[in-house]
């Protein structure tokens, strides 16, 4: 009987670690709080055609709207109900966004808010995305309904409710973290909101969640969780197919808890990836880009088949979370697109790429006191449309990384080289490194502050090809650089740090 329980569990965990990407698709961009009409739209036009397997949105469900600073993003963070009414629009609105997206290819997966509720400090009343009724300060949210009998306070033996300890697990899991009321998900009663909710969600067709703070969650009771979640939505999805799940979890060591208590759950957020990869593109702490011939595990990170992996999100860009001040944004667009393409073309992990808003930094003492600053909105609170350029760049303080040539380009040698083993490692022993996805990609970094000046194998078959970096193929002409490849797969290589993007990839696709 053990055994059998024992296989239950290991085959859910396997089926929640698949992202059910489509047609070869390979990673996810997180459109941080875009409208559902916006994202709909771009799925079709964008995300579809250049393939892209999935889009991480903003919680979906109804949130607390907050006086003051009235617009931040955070107040996404705080449900106050179940309803699917938010800025970025209606449950109508949800619903044709996530058909729309599935129909083209690309899957959604919903941030969702399963651990608390707004903060104690909210108030009560109707300050809320769609106008319903709550009081934080007595722990009523009819519009679920929870009471203050399905929160954590009798667990909490903190002075304050609030985690004071991270090297206490207990304090780490049943007390508020900032000031939000901590569910009590053990509770029957509460499991069983929260599983209607997350079916609601599978129901219009999502392919899974990203779990936020589930770092504060007890791992069993999320194994109860979704252990009952039904099935993906067989208009999109192969019958049997179990939601991906990957959860939130701030891992840089030396906690109380720790990320591979989350494996068998699904695939879990690795934090130590976008800080050390910081670090090496920035070449901080003497670390060169060299030392990441072993990159993965090898530098301590939690296992490929568990990870979800990121240059940046929309915490640590912010300087929330983990990493500090060695995390790359697209404030730093140089280093930027260098990491993303690293990160896309090497085999480590399910990747997310980031796609950001605008704000105004206002830095005091070395922290930006304007962290907290919401999407581009118009003076009624509500957002303002994602528009497109004329050069297929954004508008309206959307900054729209994925849509960047370097990171897009990336994105689609990653579905190429896709199942494919690294390979033709090289390096000067310093910052400049190249490597190969079999025989179907090469990717060349200059990261000294000299010239690559070299020839390498390559591992491909000989021909002309178009360098997805400074251009690309179209057609029958390369729009930037052409790397010619012997028939002993062997190119040369001549990339300037003073290059506006000193690095070059080919791939199978870009071949004349």
């Amino acid at each position: 009987m053990k055994l059998v329980i024992l296989l239950a569990v290991f085959g859910l965990s396997l089926a929640q670690h698949n992202p059910h990407f489509k047609h070869g698709r390979t990673s996810i961009v997180h459109l941080f709080e875009w409208r559902w009409a916006d994202i709909a739209a771009e799925c079709e036009r964008f995300l579809g055609p250049k393939g892209f397997g999935g889009v991480q949105i903003s919680p979906p469900s109804e949130n607390i709207v907050l006086d003051h600073p009235w617009r931040a993003w955070y107040q996404r963070y705080q449900p106050v109900s179940y309803k699917l009414c938010s800025r970025s629009g209606s449950e109508n609105d949800l619903k044709d966004m996530i058909s729309r997206c599935n129909k083209v290819g690309v899957n959604v997966y919903a941030d969702v808010i399963i651990n608390h509720m707004s903060g104690s400090g909210g108030g009560e009343g109707t300050h809320s995305a769609c106008g319903s009724w709550f009081s934080a300060t007595k722990e009523d949210f009819p519009s679920v309904p929870y009471s203050y009998l399905d929160f954590n306070d009798n667990k909490c033996h903190t002075s304050n409710g609030e985690i004071q300890n991270y090297n206490d697990k207990y304090q780490v899991r049943n007390c508020r973290l900032v000031g939000l009321l901590d569910l009590a998900l053990e509770k029957e009663y509460v499991r069983g909101k929260v599983v209607n909710y997350l079916n609601s969600l599978i129901a219009i067709g999502v392919a899974g969640f990203r779990v936020d703070t589930s770092k504060h969650m007890w791992p069993g009771d999320l194994q109860v969780i979704y252990g009952r979640l039904n099935n993906l939505n067989t208009n999109w999805f192969s019958g049997g197919s179990k939601p991906f799940i990957y959860s939130e979890v701030i891992d840089l060591g030396g906690e109380a808890v720790s990320s591979n208590e989350y494996f068998h759950l699904g695939r879990v957020t690795e934090f130590k990836y976008s800080a050390k990869l910081g670090y090496v593109f920035r070449k901080w702490d003497n670390e060169k880009l060299s030392y990441t011939k072993n990159w993965g595990e090898g530098w301590g990170f939690m296992p490929s088949g568990n990870a979800v992996v990121f240059v940046d999100n929309h915490d640590n860009q912010r300087g929330h979370g983990a990493g500090g001040t060695s995390i790359l944004t697209f404030w730093d667009s140089r280093l930027y697109k260098m990491a993303a393409g690293y990160m896309l073309a090497h085999p480590y992990g399910v990747t997310r790429v980031m796609s950001s808003y605008r704000w105004n930094r206002n830095f005091v003492n070395g922290k930006d006191q304007n962290d907290w600053m919401g999407p581009p909105s118009y003076g009624d609170g509500s957002t303002k449309p994602v528009t497109i350029n004329s050069d297929q760049t954004c508008g309206n303080d959307w900054v729209c990384e994925h849509r960047w040539r370097q990171i897009t380009n990336m994105v689609i040698f990653r579905n190429v080289v896709n199942g494919q083993p690294l390979s033709n490692w090289w390096d000067n022993g310093n910052n400049q490194v190249a490597f190969g996805r079999g025989n179907r990609g090469f990717i060349v970094f200059n990261n000294d502050n000299g010239e690559l000046n070299v020839t390498l194998n390559t591992g491909m078959p000989g021909g002309t090809y178009c360098d997805v970096i400074s251009g690309q193929k179209e057609g029958s002409r390369c729009t930037g650089k052409q790397i010619q490849v012997g028939g002993d797969g062997r190119a040369h290589f001549r990339i300037s740090n003073s290059d506006s993007d000193p690095f070059v990839a080919i791939h199978a696709d870009s071949k004349l």
